[in-house]
């Protein structure tokens, strides 16, 4: 199996660091962010890894060659030209993964200790064609579920605005769970990208939304793990005390 991690983002919270260096680079208790993605995966036996790099990509690519992909088969989707965000680049890097191959996809900003194998269990019972990590804490935008933890939709608590793919029924507990950025995808992802119209720069919330009143998209609520957005650089702090 192989996995994609997201890491050309601007990283515009991260400053004044994304002055100059991509965020994917920043570190955590002397490991960068994508360093300690790449072992997070060796974890489970993921070794084959799709990097996209767009902000000072060069550096991404110099710190992967100087550390020998620290361990794992590195590959670079090259997004110079334009950021795609996250729908965009997985689909420009479809040719990197293997066809007919589910494949995992994770953000080097993101750090967790989900555990991966019990999330492509989760996804092989239920049977879907996306399954993503989701726990409950505060965010200001949530993906809402019903009862089966079946995607429903998606809201902004701030502004009040929700998408709603598939309407809850009259008595139905609405669950609004916070995005972990870990995903198992089935690979027949690019082609329903393609049939549905996605191309150039969209990001996978989107995706997610149009399929899930045709397609069954989970999520996996692993409320308790450890779990940081390293957003920010006081962020940092909190992923210190959490990954020695």
């Amino acid at each position: 199996m192989k996995a994609m991690i997201f890491s050309a983002g601007l990283g515009t919270r991260f400053k004044p660091w994304t002055d100059k260096h991509p965020k994917a680079l920043a570190v955590v208790n002397e490991k960068s962010l994508l360093q300690r993605n790449i072992e997070y995966l060796q974890q489970y036996g993921i070794n084959d890894v799709v990097i996209n790099v767009h902000h000072f990509a060069e550096q991404i690519e110099s710190e992967i060659r100087e550390n020998k992909g620290w361990g794992s088969n590195v590959l670079i989707s090259d997004e110079r030209q334009q950021l795609l965000e996250t729908g965009g680049g997985l689909l420009k890097a479809k040719h990197l993964l293997d066809p007919g191959e589910r494949f995992i996809s994770c953000n080097a900003d993101f750090l967790t200790d989900l555990d991966i194998g019990k999330l492509i269990n989760y996804h092989e019972q239920h049977k879907a064609l996306i399954s993503f990590g989701v726990t409950s804490r505060q965010s200001s935008r949530v993906l809402l579920f019903g009862d089966n933890m079946r995607l429903h939709g998606w809201k902004n608590k701030n502004t009040g605005e929700e998408k709603i793919s598939i309407p809850f029924s009259k008595n139905t507990v609405i669950k609004e769970l916070a995005y972990s950025c870990v995903v198992v995808f089935e690979h027949s992802i690019f082609k329903l990208m393609e049939e549905y119209g996605f191309s150039g720069k969209f990001s996978l919330i989107d995706v997610y939304l149009k399929m899930a009143p045709e397609h069954l998209i989970m999520g996996y609520d692993h409320t308790g793990d450890k779990l940081v957005d390293v957003g920010k650089p006081e962020s940092v702090a909190i992923a210190e005390a959490l990954f020695p």
